[in-house]
């Protein structure tokens, strides 16, 4: 039978004191870039089926991309390539059940965050 004073209860107290962790933090990021990856790269697709469509339809991509907003975007889709590849690195250490000490985990989740800006600056040097 349904509960007609759902809307009534209270909630867990925890939620309205929680602070984020480092790890959960990072955990969160990991999912976002994640999804943010399959934009960027379905992005990338169009501007190469414009170049393989027509010149016209490659200018359009190419303007797009090669904007302040497009390199804008570009430029976070590294850091999000970098930071979720770090992240996976990360996991894969965990699955090892290496450093799940809560000291560690969050010396890892630094070396996440610091290692994805480091290496995103590194690539738009080279690149750019």
């Amino acid at each position: 039978m349904a509960d007609v004073n759902r809307g009534n209860r209270p909630l867990s107290p925890h939620l309205s004191i929680y602070r984020p962790q480092l790890t959960s933090v990072t955990s969160i990021l990991t999912r976002i870039t994640g999804n943010a990856l399959l934009l960027a790269a379905l992005l990338i697709v169009w501007w190469f089926l414009a170049a393989a469509t027509s010149p016209e339809a490659f200018a359009v991509a190419n303007g797009v991309i090669t904007s302040v907003l497009g390199d804008l975007v570009m430029a976070l889709s590294v850091w999000g390539l970098w930071y979720h590849t770090l992240a996976g690195v990360r996991h894969l250490i965990w699955d090892n059940a290496i450093g799940l000490d809560l000291p560690t985990a969050t010396k890892l989740g630094w070396a996440v965050v610091i290692g994805s800006v480091v290496l995103t600056l590194l690539t738009l040097v080279i690149v750019a």
